[in-house]
């Protein structure tokens, strides 16, 4: 089972509730970092990496004894990543590449009427999998100036082993990185606080886990703060809460050292695994 873990904004405690959900799990269970712009998970499973990868995407070159400068490579550009200047008189032509804005999809090169175009590879990012105990770990990191994680993303999900539980700690949010990361799931926890500013953002994944079609409960963190309305929300849209985190100063001093709950406090141990039992039982009456 493909578990992911999301949340409308940051700082809800989304890489809580997944690193406390897939300790609790214990036997057999596979953990993807998929926060690719900024994993922290490592932080708390502490594995031990023993491999090490580059994440590369395809980016155009041009050949400029064969390009005639007819354009069609820009027209096909859907992401403005490629700009013509064609020939005057006494001067050259001249493409330029834009590569942070190319998306490697090979459209220029395939519809290139010249043969003009070959893609070679740059770097965009790494991904390290290794062992946390008894737990397959697996995370990728964004090189700092580089603005697409899908592709990142997508390395680390070509290491899932289906026989194993999977449990995905999603980017914050609800853009490209988040859809692409909760493709495949087979549910997602939505961890989310009760204040008006993740009561917004909640209202956005749910409508994007909707689109999606994965069915999906909430987690309220931090649930004896703020007010009333996550609840109400929830209850109206027939959404199951699924776990209720208090806040305690403990649980943050413990966070702060980079030690899970389940670790520093173990009667945490059961409700965690109650909720991995309720997510199995929605899976299975789907």
């Amino acid at each position: 089972m493909i578990i992911s873990v999301a949340s409308g904004k940051g700082g809800t405690g989304k890489t809580t509730v997944a690193v406390n959900l897939a300790l609790s799990i214990r036997d057999n269970v596979q953990f993807l970092d998929c926060d690719a712009e900024e994993p922290n998970a490592h932080i708390f499973l502490k594995p031990e990496i023993k491999y090490s990868g580059k994440v590369f995407i395809p980016v155009p070159e041009i050949d400029d004894s064969k390009c005639s400068y007819c354009g069609k490579c820009r027209e096909v550009c859907a992401y403005n990543a490629i700009a013509v200047v064609p020939p005057s008189e006494g001067r050259k032509g001249k493409v330029l590449v834009f590569a942070n804005l190319c998306h490697g999809c090979g459209s220029c090169s395939y519809f290139c009427p010249e043969g003009a175009i070959k893609e070679v590879n740059r770097e965009i990012g790494e991904i390290e999998t290794g062992d946390a105990g008894s737990m397959e770990f697996v995370h990728g990191r964004l090189n700092i100036g580089e603005a697409m994680a899908p592709p990142v993303i997508r390395e680390i999900k070509k290491h899932i082993k289906t026989e194993r539980t999977v449990i995905i700690d999603a980017p914050p949010g609800t853009s490209c990185p988040v859809v692409e990361t909760l493709k495949r799931s087979d549910y997602c926890v939505l961890v989310t606080e009760p204040t008006p500013f993740g009561l917004n953002d909640l209202i956005l994944a749910v409508e994007v886990l909707r689109k999606l079609k994965i069915p999906f409960g909430v987690v309220i963190n931090r649930a004896d703060l703020g007010n009333k309305k996550t609840d109400e929300y929830c209850e109206k849209e027939k959404i199951a809460v699924l776990m209720r985190i208090p806040f305690k100063k403990e649980i943050a001093m413990a966070y702060s050292k980079g030690e899970p709950i389940v670790k520093a406090f173990p009667e945490y141990g059961k409700t965690f695994r109650e909720l991995f039992v309720t997510i199995g039982n929605s899976g299975k009456n789907r």
